[in-house]
């Protein structure tokens, strides 16, 4: 700390003839090197001020020469920084000091020297790389060769060509079988980053290549088991990380076991896996709100995919008063995708004193999910409206407004079982001036206009100011005042309330649709009202919240995500990330048929001109005239050298198999809705429908069940 106090006078703005000076000054005398030190480290706090620095690549570059190994890294720090933009003859200034650096005695100057080399991607600075990076992934010192390992990823994202040709990728697999566990681990982690890459080389594992990388735990889910034996070894080898205190190592354990269980068939060893990642991931919330947050987004994926997880640790998602805004609404949701029959006497008691807290953003989202609630479970549903009817009560603007809106989709969802509230509706009608909960309340008295005696007086004030209303509450009035011709047809008030908003609808209005529907109502009144009744009044088919459920293909995709960016955002990381390849579930004879019925299958692009060939040594340009090999596949890279795999594995099937629709594996809860998820999936975008777990109401809106009446989807609900 106290060297940290130190350097903050460095960070002040300075000129570069100043810097300029001063280092041309410390040639003179300066045996210990302290004044170019001083200098150096004062250019370095102006470059992280954003500071253009640039001008002093010429004098900088000198200090090279210095062999004091703080300075080397001040010098090389400056070369990241301005080395892509420098211009050729300056880059052929450092070009000696690469070489002799990388040449160098110390092993920290030597990875210094190499991994500098490679954040600057121009062919002169890739030449001198190419060979000298060859030498390192040989070195004898460990922390060399797993620089240079990640030298080799950043060599492959210049040029491809060159990295493959000059076996860069087979030297970085030969590095899986290092004695020392970094330098597998950085060798995997550059594996999988060039696999990441949509030009990249597609790598496979085997049973015994995993086994060898289970020290680097971090990208050992590339594993794609063969038979349903190799995925259950591998998950019982791996639980034990859950018990590791570092909080990525869990989450990536939990993600592989999710993995593994796509392909494991024992339902016993399921059943167990999810009995054992409960407390590690509720392990997670006694940690600072960043690492609570990210957790919380993770664990609203998984408990979708796998509610028995956590199905008993609701409390666990209780608020605490000092939680932040984003870790309450996370929490939220969570509490309300885990409530069930069972435990929703806690959830609701415990969304009605959330619906007293002083935070308004909060405050809805908590009367909501007590809506939300009443519609997901049969049970709770007196309590939630009793509790929704307390809060109207109590008079909060915003709190009303958030109850109608709900309390209109709980009269779809049990019709005919608590008509009795409207009064205490309507005579908030007056403090409802946002559109949605207008909108609402027009509705519901439209709906019932036969059983609200004053429902045209109450209509009548709204249709005053029918021009100055949102589009959305003009549309819930059109249909809302033809509700209350047909119920009241000899209603001389009705009669003229529904001719002067038919007018207003068609003459007084620039909206298309609006009017469109204006015209349609007037028709069918003038025409055959009987007729208009049969259809406006029609049956409404009651609603579930299935639209709280993501696509399941979709959600096996971004579990493969579990612990990264793409977690959080709830989306895959190419929708956000130049470059970025697509991840999926990958078919093989042991993955279970309720996953092969969603499966996704992305495109994976090849490199263009002539096939690389990343088996054996390079091909020459003579040698190409060899059998053309099949573009729509790239080429295929064993991890581990052939001497040290036991056997070959079974090819995988030419196509993805289809579902026969007899599920005997059963790796969910309840898979009896897979067959229609499938047809979903193969979308050519899956995740065009996702939104944000905490977006606006309409997205959570529940829809009708329609073609869905007769189906259960209990693999992802409870």
């Amino acid at each position: 700390m106290a060297q940290a106090g130190q350097d903050a006078k460095f960070f002040q703005r300075g000129k570069i003839e100043e810097f300029r000076a001063d280092l041309h000054a410390a040639d003179a005398k300066d045996k210990k090197f302290v004044k170019r030190k001083t200098v150096l480290k004062k250019i370095v706090a102006n470059i992280t001020m954003g500071n253009d620095m640039s001008p002093l690549f010429t004098d900088v570059v000198q200090s090279l020469g210095t062999p004091l190994l703080e300075i080397k890294k001040m010098v090389y720090l400056f070369l990241v920084s301005y080395g892509r933009s420098a211009k050729p003859e300056q880059i052929n200034m450092v070009i000696p000091f690469f070489l002799q650096d990388v040449n160098d005695r110390n092993p920290l100057i030597r990875a210094l020297a190499i991994r500098t080399m490679s954040y600057i991607p121009i062919p002169v600075v890739t030449e001198a790389l190419t060979e000298n990076l060859r030498h390192c992934l040989r070195d004898r010192d460990p922390y060399v060769r797993k620089t240079a390992a990640i030298c080799v990823a950043k060599l492959y994202t210049a040029d491809p060509r060159k990295a493959e040709k000059g076996g860069f990728v087979e030297m970085l697999r030969d590095l899986l079988l290092d004695a020392n566990a970094t330098v597998v681990a950085n060798a995997v982690a550059a594996l999988s980053e060039i696999g990441d890459r949509p030009d990249g080389v597609i790598f496979k594992l085997n049973l015994t290549a995993a086994n060898k990388l289970l020290a680097a735990l971090e990208e050992s889910s590339e594993f794609v088991p063969e038979r349903h034996s190799d995925a259950e070894i591998m998950a019982e080898r791996i639980v034990v990380q859950l018990q590791h205190a570092n909080s990525a190592v869990v989450l990536t354990t939990i993600k592989i076991l999710l993995y593994l269980m796509n392909y494991v068939e024992n339902r016993r060893l399921i059943e167990y896996l999810c009995k054992k990642m409960g407390p590690p991931l509720v392990a997670l919330l006694s940690s600072g709100p960043e690492v609570q947050y990210v957790a919380l987004r993770n664990i609203l994926l998984i408990i979708q995919r796998r509610p028995a997880i956590l199905k008993n640790d609701v409390k666990f998602f209780f608020c605490k008063y000092n939680d932040p805004i984003y870790v309450k609404l996370a929490k939220l949701e969570i509490m309300y995708r885990l409530a069930r029959a069972e435990n929703y006497r806690e959830v609701l008691a415990e969304l009605q004193e959330y619906a007293s807290e002083v935070d308004v953003d909060f405050v809805r989202k908590a009367v909501r999910s007590i809506g939300r609630l009443a519609i997901k479970v049969e049970e709770a549903a007196d309590g939630c409206i009793q509790t929704l009817l307390e809060l109207v009560e109590a008079g909060l603007a915003y709190v009303v407004q958030e109850a109608v809106i709900v309390i209109k989709d709980i009269f779809r969802r049990y019709p005919g079982k608590y008509e009795g509230v409207i009064p205490k509706l309507c005579d908030h009608l007056d403090s409802l001036d946002e559109p949605e909960s207008k909108a609402a309340i027009v509705w519901i008295i439209g709906q019932f206009a036969d059983r609200i005696d004053n429902a045209d007086e109450l209509l009548e004030v709204l249709v005053d100011t029918f021009t100055e209303e949102t589009v959305e509450v003009q549309l819930a009035l059109l249909t809302a005042a033809v509700k209350l011709f047909i119920y009241k047809s000899k209603s001389e008030t009705a009669k003229n309330l529904v001719h002067k908003i038919l007018k207003s609808a068609t003459e007084e209005v620039d909206n298309p649709d609006l009017r469109d529907r204006g015209f349609m109502y007037w028709r069918m009144l003038a025409l055959n009202p009987a007729l208009a009744g049969e259809i406006v009044l029609s049956e409404k088919p009651p609603i579930t919240t299935d639209s709280d459920r993501m696509d399941r293909g979709a959600l096996d995709q971004l579990l493969l995500h579990t612990g990264t960016l793409g977690s959080i955002y709830h989306k895959n990381p190419e929708t956000f990330i130049r470059n970025a390849a697509g991840r999926a579930l990958t078919d093989s004879p042991a993955l279970n048929p309720n996953s092969r019925a969603v499966l996704v299958h992305l495109p994976r692009p090849q490199l263009p001109d002539r096939p690389i060939h990343v088996l054996g040594r390079p091909v020459e340009p003579h040698e190409s005239t060899q059998a053309p090999v099949d573009s729509s596949s790239r080429a295929s890279l064993p991890l581990i050298p052939e001497d040290a795999s036991e056997s070959a594995p079974p090819p995988l099937p030419a196509r993805p198999l289809q579902n026969n629709g007899n599920d005997q594996n059963g790796d969910d809860d309840a898979e009896n809705s897979d067959q229609e998820d499938a047809s979903r999936s193969r979308n050519n975008d899956p995740y065009s429908n996702l939104d944000s777990a905490f977006s606006n109401y309409l997205a959570d809106e529940p829809k009708p069940m329609g073609a869905h009446q007769g189906r259960h989807n209990d693999d992802l609900l409870f």
